[in-house]
């Protein structure tokens, strides 16, 4: 099976290119913001390539052959997502902690079955985060893409099955097929709006949310017959303003923005532009330089192994390669270099597979002008156009009714040669049966359905050992796509015959001519590459130092070892660990730290946003204490719970203390916009239910403890370190006596564990500085408690070691993620906490 190259529309692979580039350079650079659109181009540009076929099934067969159009799916796309996947699983087992690995194991596993999509969106992940990001994240596109590929076509099958068969190849069956995408556009657009406020993630991800994007390319194909139609200067303008609408969404549309509902209409209409445009004009499309050049053709071509590759790269360069000039350099050579390989050496070879084999013709379809979505395919869009211009029908047309003097390429094939058969030298004709019947009025092969092509006649053939025999040929011609777009297809015999043995021979035999010298290309692309890419890292970074299995790191050096101050032993801790070259043996180890998250936390349901906690339930110590202390704010303030549940403890009787709050909910005077729509909805609610426990059981002592990052109000309203501040203590103005309230900082944000922490990289990759925005929030609040003659804590001097901030202390891991202190971590505080209160007059 081989495809035009000089047909194929060169404006649809440069589509590709720009959408795929868009995508990488976001992921890669963060540059454009609005890159990740790309995505939506693929989507349009999936769902014309997809309905094109199905439309060529029914005008040629009057059915859709679903066998054919499965199996070329599954040689096209299986092998190399196949390849990634093993790849990444195998190399994120030996770089990853166990709980990634586990759950990257678990990612590839729900790609293989085409539903990342729903996992991701079901877990809640943000597409946007650059913590702890998935290398297999970017499946999920691919997993909205071939879910639509399994039942778009059931779904034309069914639509078309109420027509009658003749009425199935021809214009009735397009309008059809219109009507059915346009209300998947609709159902799929409310599904979008109703569910962007109130689940961003799962909107992002669902099938159900994304499907319209791709039923608006259905729309295109089975549009085309009237945009074939289109004065050239109309499509040609079309494009133009398709690719400028395309650019602007990359610059206009931002991560935060509302998507997909509304912001992704804007590049599925610049897709949509693009390719209504392109279907009646040349497809070279020579004025739409910017898309047909060789380079954009030529990166389109590689378009989906760059999708399949560009991400896992970006991930295991972020653990191997320390920050620095050549990481983005090296970075993108290894893409590159991978994505060439997996081109040549799988993805084209075994779509050009002589298997299966499809008999004849009437069996076979176009082939798969391949899959987009996240996953662009190479082969351009030849096959997947549903209609002939008329123009070049009536050529057709009229070249069928003229005699032609035959061929002198024909004339050294024997006689009863039909046009469409293979022919070997010394290979017998097939034998005609006498009184064989002829092609009948009305088959497939007399009567092409409207907009088809004209179909070859029959041939008059004179054999040597009878009468002259109408024999029908082989098969029809190809269908021309949109602007002229043929494909050639190599079409074998009806059935394989012990007389003609050779004929599967001369297939595997050409692809192996065809496809072998590309094999030793790939390979040394791979070794060649591989070079470059150790050489560009000796170059950046001198020879590697990566230890192999780590060793335990030796007893630290204390500052002051014999000294029995806790603050002092940790400090000395977090020097220590701090110079460490090797991870300790960590209790609990990092991975079930990272694992747990707060689930260990004693105080995790007093947060939660799910139900309104109950003082009795969030309340330690002696029930009869007679001082009362209340901790409150976002997951801050819990990650500090377990501390200040053991300092009621072991307070002797004299003190009980209660927290409360709500993860993700600040404790400020102004509802601050929140990533979870639940819990914007619900922060206000919390924050009066815990001021009336406080009025309630009146506290002694107050303990506030927010994030310390910067934050936008409900109403679009940026706030700065000092309106924070100040909106906190407006926020607990009153709760308790005039300076009975302090301000209690989060430690300093650390390393991103999902992606620094490593089996083969030492806990230097962990290390982390204090952060400017920390530093603003931490002036503030100071400021802010000195005017109302309240006590602030800084976490600095006990979570960080002169501005380094390390991922362990003596044997304690110090967070569970970026932000939040580990429950074991907190309880090795209390003595400090302690000390602190105490050093001010408030315990």
């Amino acid at each position: 099976m081989t495809t035009s190259h000089a047909g194929r529309r060169r404006d649809l692979q440069g589509l590709r290119a720009v959408a795929v580039l868009a995508v990488v350079s976001t992921h890669l650079t963060g540059w454009p913001r609005g890159g990740f659109v790309g995505v939506d181009v693929f989507f349009v540009l999936s769902g014309f390539l997809v309905t094109g076929i199905l439309l060529s099934d029914l005008r040629e067969a009057g059915t859709v052959r679903l066998t054919a159009f499965f199996a070329r799916r599954v040689k096209r796309l299986l092998p190399a997502a196949v390849l990634v996947l093993i790849s990444v699983v195998a190399l994120g087992s030996v770089l990853f902690s166990t709980t990634r690995a586990e759950r990257t194991l678990l990612d590839a596993l729900s790609a293989l079955g085409l539903a990342s999509n729903w996992r991701f969106g079901w877990e809640g992940r943000d597409y946007f985060a650059t913590t702890d990001m998935s290398p297999l994240q970017h499946f999920w596109s691919l997993s909205v893409e071939e879910q639509f590929s399994l039942a778009w076509p059931l779904l034309v099958l069914l639509a078309v099955a109420i027509l009658p068969a003749i009425a199935r190849r021809g214009r009735t069956a397009r309008v059809l097929i219109a009507l059915l995408a346009l209300l998947v556009v609709v159902a799929s657009g409310a599904a979008a709006g109703m569910f962007t406020p109130t689940d961003p993630s799962l909107a992002y991800f669902s099938t159900l949310t994304r499907v319209g994007e791709l039923a608006v390319g259905a729309v295109i194909a089975a549009g085309a017959a009237p945009l074939a139609r289109l004065p050239r200067a109309v499509g040609g303008l079309f494009s133009w303003l398709g690719v400028a609408v395309i650019a602007t969404s990359f610059v206009v549309v931002d991560p935060d923005a509302a998507f997909p509902a509304p912001w992704a209409a804007l590049p599925v209409a610049g897709a949509a532009l693009v390719i209504a445009g392109g279907v009646g004009g040349d497809p070279r499309h020579r004025p739409l330089f910017v898309l047909t050049n060789p380079l954009a053709v030529v990166i389109g071509d590689l378009s989906y192994s760059l999708y399949l590759w560009h991400l896992p790269v970006i991930v295991f360069a972020g653990i191997l390669l320390p920050p620095g000039p050549g990481a983005l350099a090296i970075t993108a050579l290894a893409i590159v270099v991978l994505s060439v390989a997996t081109f040549l050496g799988v993805e084209q070879p075994v779509h050009r597979m002589p298997w299966p084999r499809h008999a004849g013709r009437a069996n076979a379809a176009p082939p798969a002008a391949g899959s987009v979505g996240a996953a662009p395919a190479v082969v351009a869009a030849t096959s997947a156009s549903p209609v002939a211009t008329p123009a070049r029908t009536r050529a057709a047309s009229a070249r069928a009714e003229e005699p032609s003097p035959r061929p002198r390429a024909l004339a050294s094939r024997p006689a009863g040669w039909v046009p469409g058969q293979r022919y070997y030298p010394g290979a017998r004709p097939p034998a005609i049966e006498p009184g064989a019947p002829a092609t009948e009025p009305g088959s497939p092969a007399a009567t092409p359905g409207p907009g088809a092509p004209a179909v070859v006649p029959a041939v008059t053939a004179a054999t040597s050992r009878g009468p002259r025999v109408e024999t029908a040929p082989a098969a029809t011609a190809p269908s021309p796509a949109p602007g002229g777009d043929t494909t050639s297809l190599d079409v074998g015999p009806t059935e394989t015959s012990p007389s003609r043995p050779t004929d599967r021979d001369e297939s595997w035999s050409t692809w192996r001519a065809r496809f072998a010298p590309r094999t030793a290309m790939a390979l040394a692309t791979l070794v060649i590459g591989a070079g470059a890419t150790v050489l560009a890292v000796f170059v950046a970074y001198g020879a590697p130092t990566l230890p192999g299995v780590p060793l335990v790191a030796a007893p630290p050096a204390a500052v002051a070892a014999q000294d029995d101050d806790a603050l002092t032993r940790l400090q000395s801790d977090l020097a220590a660990a701090a110079t460490a070259n090797a991870w300790p043996e960590l209790h609990p180890s990092l991975d079930d730290a990272i694992r747990d998250s707060s689930a260990t936390n004693r105080a995790h349901e007093c947060f939660t946003p799910d139900r309104t906690p109950d003082a009795s339930s969030c309340t330690w110590g002696d029930a009869g204490a007679s001082h009362h202390l209340s901790l409150v704010g976002d997951s801050s303030a819990m990650a500090y719970a377990p501390a200040f549940a053991r300092l009621a403890e072991e307070s002797g009787g004299a003190w009980r203390v209660t927290t409360v709050g709500m993860y993700g909910c600040r404790f400020t005077d102004v509802l601050i916009e929140s990533r979870d729509p639940a819990v914007t909805a619900g922060c206000d609610a919390r924050k009066n239910a815990v001021a009336a426990m406080v009025a309630a059981d009146p506290a002694d002592l107050l303990v506030v403890s927010n994030a310390f990052t910067l934050a936008r109000t409900v109403d679009g309203r940026d706030l700065d370190a000092a309106d924070l501040a100040s909106a906190t203590a407006r926020e607990v103005a009153g709760w308790v006596p005039a300076g009975r309230t302090v301000h209690l900082a989060p430690p300093p944000h650390g390393a991103d564990l999902g992606r620094c922490f490593s089996p083969v990289t030492g806990p230097g990759a962990c290390l982390s500085a204090v952060d400017d925005v920390w530093t603003q929030m931490e002036s503030a609040t100071e400021a802010q408690a000195a005017t109302t003659g309240d006590a602030a804590i800084s976490a600095l001097r006990f979570t960080c070691w002169q501005g380094v901030c390390p991922a362990f202390a003596g044997q304690t891991p110090v967070r569970y993620d970026d932000t939040h202190i580990t429950p074991a971590y907190a309880e090795r505080l209390t003595p400090i906490l302690r000390g602190e209160l105490t050093s001010r007059g408030l315990w």
